[in-house]
This record gives C-alpha cells, sequence and structure tokens, in this order.
C-alpha cells in the first residue's frame, strides 16, 4: 500500500485489507488530519460538498469503505467493528498516527467503535446524525427500507432520497434525486452489499462503552432528520461525558450536503478549540 504525504495537496491510495479488500482512499490539503466517514451508502463522494472548505485547515483523508464505489468487498464479515477496522487501515496508509474522526449517521457508529478500538488514534470524535443503540423507530424504518430493497431496488433508492432531505431542498435541487436514481443498487451483489450494511447498523451498540470514551466529542444532528431523529442526538449526548451537542434547526438527515456552511464551519471551530 502506498502513504500520502503529510502535505500532499491531494492523492489517491488503494489500501489492501488482510482479507483481501481494496479500498480506494484519498487525502488532500494540510493540517491536523481529518478522517471522513460516510453513512449508509460509505463513498468518499458524500463528503464531496464539504472537502474544499475542510481541506484549508485540515488534512483530509476519506475513502469508499469495502463494497463500495471504487472499493472491492474482501472477505471479512461487515460489521461495525471490521469497517472501524478498516479505518485503521486507511490511516495506516495515509501516515497519519492520529485524527480527528467525523462519521456521519452509520459513520458515527464505525467512529464509536474505532474509539473504543484504539483511542490512541483518535484527538477528536464528531458524530454527526448519529445513535448510541438500537431503538424500536430505526428497526422499523431499516427493516422497511431492507424489505423495499428487496422488493423494488429504484423505490428503494427513491425513498431513501426523499426521507434524506428536506423537501423544499430537494425540490430545488431535483438533479440530487434523479442521480440517486441512476445509482439504483440494480445488482445482486449491489444488493447484497447494502443488505449487509444495514444489518450491521441495526446490530450496532455502543451503550456498553461509550462513558469510557475520553477523547473530545461533538454531537451533531439537525432537528427535522425523519431516519435518525433529534430524540437519538439526545440520547447520545447525554451518555457521552463531556461532549458538546449542536442541533441544527433543519438540513433533515444529510445536513452535511443541504446546509454546508453550517455544517463545516461547526465542525472546524470545534476542532479548532482543541489546541
Amino acid at each position: 500500500m502506498s502513504a500520502a504525504s503529510p502535505h500532499s495537496a491531494a492523492e489517491t491510495f488503494i489500501v489492501r485489507t488482510s482479507d483481501g479488500a481494496e479500498l480506494r482512499a484519498s487525502a488532500e490539503g494540510a493540517g491536523p488530519a481529518l478522517l471522513l466517514v460516510s453513512g449508509l451508502g460509505g463513498t468518499a463522494a458524500f463528503w464531496n460538498g464539504s472537502t474544499a472548505a475542510f481541506a484549508r485547515s485540515f488534512r483530509i483523508i476519506r475513502f469508499d469503505q469495502r463494497g463500495v464505489g471504487a472499493s472491492t468487498r474482501g472477505n471479512a464479515a461487515c460489521t461495525i467493528d471490521q469497517l472501524a477496522q478498516d479505518c485503521l487501515a486507511v490511516l495506516d496508509a495515509a501516515g497519519a498516527a492520529r485524527s480527528v474522526l467525523l462519521g456521519h449517521s452509520t459513520g458515527g457508529c464505525i467512529g464509536q467503535a474505532l474509539a473504543r478500538l484504539a483511542p490512541e488514534r483518535l484527538d477528536g470524535l464528531i458524530l454527526s446524525a448519529a445513535w448510541l443503540k438500537p431503538s424500536r423507530y430505526m428497526a422499523a424504518l431499516f427493516g422497511t427500507r431492507r424489505a423495499i430493497l428487496e422488493a423494488n431496488p429504484q423505490a428503494y433508492a427513491a425513498t431513501a432520497t426523499l426521507l434524506a432531505y428536506p423537501p423544499i431542498w430537494l425540490e430545488a435541487n431535483w438533479p440530487v434525486y434523479e442521480a440517486a436514481l441512476a445509482k439504483t443498487p440494480a445488482s445482486d451483489e449491489e444488493r447484497q452489499v447494502v443488505q449487509e450494511r444495514i444489518d450491521a447498523l441495526l446490530a450496532f451498540d455502543g451503550s456498553g462503552d461509550i462513558a469510557s470514551l475520553a477523547m473530545p466529542a461533538l454531537i451533531l444532528g439537525a432537528r427535522d432528520d425523519m431516519i435518525v431523529p433529534a430524540f437519538l442526538q439526545e440520547e447520545l449526548a447525554a451518555a457521552l461525558p463531556g461532549a458538546r451537542k449542536t442541533m441544527l434547526d433543519s438540513g433533515g438527515h444529510f445536513f452535511p450536503i443541504s446546509r454546508p456552511d453550517a455544517f463545516t464551519a461547526t465542525v472546524a471551530e470545534w476542532i479548532g478549540e482543541l489546541g
């Protein structure tokens, strides 16, 4: 595997895991390392609207997760702990001994797992639209989404996008919806990857370890999030000692995309205060 220079403007590299997965990763910008970990979709492209702003102050590291985008699946079971181990492999390949981790949605579960597995690698933990443990709401929502995926993959892609954004924002940015439909998980292999990722997120329970996480933490959410609702951000913040919580008044589940200025400013300000 190749390593990125701490001062490189932009570099793409491949991370090869012990189970045979090849993870496509990139690093750009200069400064303290900031590892970006996306959610159920698992793509590095989720962060396209934020990367330029972040790269002015930080060295941004991001990657397609196993089986997603330009990364291959490998043979390991898809669990939140395995996805956290993949993050460690990416940090190692990028030559980053430590970083702040910013995880959105399922990426926030991965961040909690990494903070438990390798706390010495994290200077801070940003949990964006994340949650702590299983809830009836999310079990019902994702169980339904899984059933839709099996029956009608295009309807899965459509409903996932309609749920993820404020309706008024999506109406004004309709190409986002059209692009999501174009990326419908149509093949058996693509559906299997999504299904196993849904199973992994539903199985995650960080409640047994959360109180022991000692690194600084920021909880981010949006009050109109219909996928990971605000009450789950409240629960997570209450369980994480000393965490700061910031709730946007709107933005839906994908508020890093629909509210990029507020999102990036909040993250950059908080990291700047770490010293």
